[in-house]
């Protein structure tokens, strides 16, 4: 049945389609690459529309490749969680793409070959069922943001580039390390597997289990962002073209739903002796995340980089809320998740055109002549500044709102709501402070006269209406993330599906 195609599918058709955008294609093969690419996303978001419509009847599918069955063979594992991820990624991607075919894509080579292996790897982590294969679409997803961070060239993207890719490296060494260990007590890769194994665990075993998850967590801390290792994303995110910062608004998400996966199924409530073994370093780091990234927006003079430290405070409340460990606060922060992906998305695209209409004071945080579509931008930055701070009535009110709700009912309150009306606070302050400069206060004289393409405001207007749709959805939206809480929560759920599974794929 075709059905049974559908958790691969989000990962071959941007597998297929880089590899055609890789061919020649005689003279002019830009605007092919463009169709091919446009197009290719749209399969890709339908593929993963009706994913979800799937698992949301099923509650999971389970693709055998190559009808090896588990743990022996290379298995995907889509539930509800993995297959809202897919959907989202394929949601952001489209706008995103969009905005790149306005010459964007002209700026370096291979621009839209990187893009579609970078939605691969992405979509190939939301969907692997073991370590190992998590591990190598990390790679692949990596190895394409490597040559993407660096799209249009400029000595100060080669820095961050450099910084960026030895960090990854050194993760990538951890990865394996960890890995290892994990295999060498419980003797398999596969996560539903894994998870059983743990439980039986104790003695050294469960010590050298121990040191394998918090390498883990250390790995996947990096990949999300998380404090201490934080510092990369800033710089790699404030000095790379507007369209590549905008697709990797999901890429910390990444590591947050790496996080999320390995510390509910395999190191939840039922691993004995490792039971939640990674929840109170996240609840502490989580709050520090969003200190963090306070200062840093407090002390940004450049939108872009301020958008940047926006995606860092967006971390930590992800994950301070998921390290609570109720169903309540998983999908709150779910919600969240789904918000600052979009509108982070959408600031890092406004903050572009900005600064390309606004000339030399270009992103700067300074007063500057004034925009060829001045109003327009600050319609756009009015709306984003009240989503992604959590004004009411838009998405991050009402996403903040719930996991304030969510602390409550499970006692911990006061950290909780300290630092997330904190962190609003200050962002209220310096969101309001760059609107200020940067549209309230422009320099006499002739307006710019270079103006954004018409397709690339439209990019950035969809992404923001995205919020707006979320603000009159949020009742089904938040049902959903709530049932994705709660299939989490019953983890012994995943063996039956994954090690059981009657349904196998043919291919």
């Amino acid at each position: 049945m075709w059905h049974q195609h559908l958790a691969i599918l989000p990962i071959l058709i941007p597998l297929f389609t880089a590899l055609l955008q890789l061919l020649p294609w005689g003279d002019r093969p830009q605007p092919k690459r463009r169709a091919i690419g446009l197009a290719a996303s749209i399969l890709t978001l339908v593929a993963s529309t009706f994913l979800v419509i799937e698992v949301n009847s099923q509650e999971m599918l389970v693709y055998l490749l190559g009808n090896w069955e588990a743990p022996f063979g290379i298995v995907l594992m889509v539930d509800k969680l993995s297959a809202m991820m897919m959907l989202l990624t394929a949601i952001l991607a489209l706008p995103v793409l969009v905005y790149g075919c306005y010459s964007e894509d002209n700026l370096g080579s291979h621009f839209h070959a990187l893009f579609q292996f970078q939605i691969m790897g992405i979509m190939g982590a939301f969907a692997t069922g073991d370590l190992f294969n998590l591990f190598v679409f990390f790679e692949v997803l990596l190895i394409s943001s490597y040559a993407l961070l660096m799209h249009g060239g400029g000595k100060f993207r080669v820095r961050a580039t450099l910084h960026y890719v030895l960090l990854n490296l050194l993760g990538s060494a951890l990865f394996l390390i960890s890995v290892g260990t994990l295999y060498g007590v419980t003797g398999t890769l596969n996560m539903a597997d894994m998870a059983v194994k743990i439980q039986a665990l104790s003695g050294d075993q469960a010590v050298l289990a121990k040191a394998g998850a918090l390498m883990l967590l250390i790995v996947f801390g990096l990949k999300a962002a998380l404090l201490p290792l934080h510092f990369w994303l800033p710089q790699a995110y404030s000095t790379t073209s507007g369209v590549v910062a905008a697709l990797f608004a999901i890429m910390t998400k990444v590591g947050i739903y790496s996080i999320i996966r390995v510390y509910t199924l395999i190191f939840g409530a039922d691993a004995n002796e490792l039971a939640l073994i990674a929840h109170d370093w996240l609840w502490v780091m989580g709050l520090l995340t969003m200190l963090a990234g306070a200062v840093g927006i407090l002390a940004a003079r450049d939108l872009r980089l301020m958008v940047a430290y926006l995606v860092v405070i967006s971390v930590g409340t992800i994950l301070t809320a998921y390290s609570l460990f109720s169903t309540q606060t998983t999908g709150a922060a779910l919600f969240y998740l789904i918000h600052s992906t979009f509108i982070t998305g959408a600031l890092f695209l406004l903050a572009d055109v900005m600064a390309f209409e606004r000339g030399k004071t270009a992103s700067r945080i300074v007063s500057g002549k004034k925009m060829a579509n001045h109003s327009t931008y600050a319609v756009m930055f009015l709306v984003s500044a009240v989503a992604i701070i959590g004004l009411p009535p838009l998405s991050g009110f009402v996403s903040k709102l719930m996991i304030l709700e969510s602390a409550n009912a499970n006692g911990h309150n006061f950290w909780l709501w300290a630092a997330i009306i904190g962190a609003t606070f200050i962002m209220l302050v310096a969101v309001t402070r760059a609107g200020s400069k940067m549209i309230w206060h422009t320099l006499s004289g002739k307006p710019s006269d270079q103006s954004a393409a018409l397709g690339k405001r439209a990019s950035i207007a969809s992404l923001l209406l995205l919020s707006l749709l979320m603000t009159v959805f949020a009742n089904p939206i938040q049902q959903y993330t709530q049932s994705v809480a709660e299939q989490l929560e019953r983890t012994e759920d995943y063996p039956n599906w994954v090690l059981g599974s009657p349904e196998v794929s043919d291919e």
